[in-house]
C-alpha cells in the first residue's frame, strides 16, 4: 500500500511557545511516527521574509525552531525535515505557477484583504505597505505543497483557504498542461488544543501573551505566575472551565490528573498553589527536551547538517517533478 504524503510548514518567525508546542509541534511529531505516512516537515524561511525584514532575527528564529523540533523528538531519518530555502526547485515552481495563477484568486486571499481593509480604515492608500511577497504568498505555499505532490496538509481553520488555493492552482495547471500535480486536501483536527495566553486571549506572538517553550525553569515559573486569574480567595470554589491555568493544565495532564485538578478547583485551591502545580507539571514534561535544545543551540553545526541532509534526500524528488513541469510548459532542450 502506498504511503500518504503529509506536509507541514513551520514559519520561522519568533521563538516557539507553549501554544505552538501543544497545538502544532506535539501532534505533528506524533503523526509523523505513523508507518502509513510519509511526513514532510519544513522550515518556511522564505515565508518569514514577508513578515520580518530583520536578517538576524530571521536567522535566529530559524535556528531556534529547527532545534525545537529536533529536541522534542522529531526523527530526521524517519521523516523529511528540511529548510524551504535549501530546495531551489520550490521557488522555480513558484514562478511557473505565478504565470498561470489567476490574479482574481490572489485578490481573495484573507491576509491581503485584511491588509487592504486596515489601510482603508486608517485612511491610507489601499496598497500602502503591501509587498508582492504578501500578495503572492498563496502561490509560494502552493509550490511548497505541489513540489512533493502532498496528499494532505494539516492546517488551522485560518489556513484552509491557502490549501484550497493550492488545489485551484494545481487544477488549472493540470487542465492546461496535462496531469502533473496531485490535488492536496486540507486536514483540520478540531481536537488540537488552542491554548489561551497570559491574558486569556489565544496564545500568540502578535498579542505578546505567550509562555516561552524553552526558557529556564525560572523564566517558565515567572511566565506561569503572570497568568491572569480572578479575585477569588483560597477556600472559595473556582470554575475550572473559565480558567487559563486549568486549560493549560489539561494540555499537559492525563485524565486522572485533570479530574484531580477539577476537584481541587471545586475545593477552593489557592491560585498560587494551582500555578505552582502547573509549573511543576509543565516543567517535568519539557525538562528532558530543554536539555537537548540547549545542547543543539550551542552546537548549531549539528542542526545545519541535519537540515542539509534532509534537503539532499529530497532533491531527487523535487528535481524530477520540476523537470516534468518544465517539459509540460515548453521549457525543453532543443533536440
Amino acid at each position: 500500500m502506498s504511503s500518504t504524503r503529509v506536509l507541514t510548514g513551520i514559519t520561522t518567525t519568533g521563538s516557539p511557545h507553549l501554544g505552538n508546542y501543544v497545538g502544532a509541534i506535539r501532534p505533528a511529531i506524533a503523526a509523523s511516527r505513523d508507518p502509513s505516512v510519509d511526513a514532510y516537515l519544513f522550515l518556511a524561511d522564505y515565508h518569514a521574509l514577508i513578515k520580518n525584514q530583520n536578517p538576524d532575527e530571521v536567522a535566529q528564529s530559524s535556528r531556534e525552531i529547527a532545534a525545537t523540533w529536533l529536541a522534542l523528538g522529531l526523527d530526521p531519518e524517519n521523516t523529511y525535515f528540511y529548510r524551504q530555502s535549501d530546495i531551489p526547485e520550490i521557488t522555480e515552481l513558484s514562478w511557473v505557477l505565478t504565470c498561470s495563477a489567476a490574479k482574481g484568486l490572489m485578490n481573495r486571499a484573507h491576509a491581503y484583504k485584511a491588509a487592504l481593509q486596515a489601510n482603508e480604515e486608517s485612511g491610507e492608500d489601499p496598497d500602502f505597505g503591501i509587498t508582492m511577497g504578501l500578495f503572492s504568498y498563496p502561490i509560494l505555499m502552493a509550490a511548497d505543497i505541489l513540489i512533493f505532490n502532498a496528499h494532505q496538509v494539516p492546517v488551522g481553520r485560518d489556513q484552509i483557504q491557502h490549501v484550497e488555493m493550492a488545489r485551484d492552482i494545481a487544477q488549472r495547471f493540470n487542465h492546461h498542461y496535462g496531469e502533473t500535480f496531485t490535488l492536496p486536501e486540507a486536514v483540520v483536527d478540531d481536537h488540537v488544543a488552542v491554548l489561551q495566553g497570559l491574558d486569556g486571549r489565544k496564545m500568540s506572538k502578535s498579542y505578546g501573551n505567550t509562555i516561552p517553550l524553552f526558557g529556564t525553569p525560572k523564566q517558565l515559573q515567572k511566565a506561569i505566575n503572570k497568568i491572569k486569574t480572578n479575585l477569588l480567595e483560597p477556600g472559595e470554589s473556582k470554575d475550572p472551565d473559565d480558567s487559563t491555568v486549568f486549560q493549560v493544565w489539561c494540555a499537559f495532564a492525563d485524565e486522572a490528573e485533570r479530574e484531580q485538578m477539577r476537584q481541587a478547583f471545586a475545593d477552593g485551591i489557592a491560585w498560587g498553589e494551582a500555578k505552582k502545580q502547573l509549573f511543576e507539571r509543565v516543567n517535568d514534561e519539557l525538562a528532558p527536551a530543554r536539555e537537548i535544545y540547549d545542547r543543539l543551540m550551542s552546537n548549531t553545526e549539528e542542526v545545519e547538517a541535519t537540515l542539509k541532509h534532509g534537503a539532499e534526500r529530497l532533491r531527487p524528488q523535487s528535481t524530477a517533478l520540476l523537470e516534468k513541469v518544465r517539459h509540460a510548459v515548453g521549457l525543453r532542450a532543443y533536440r
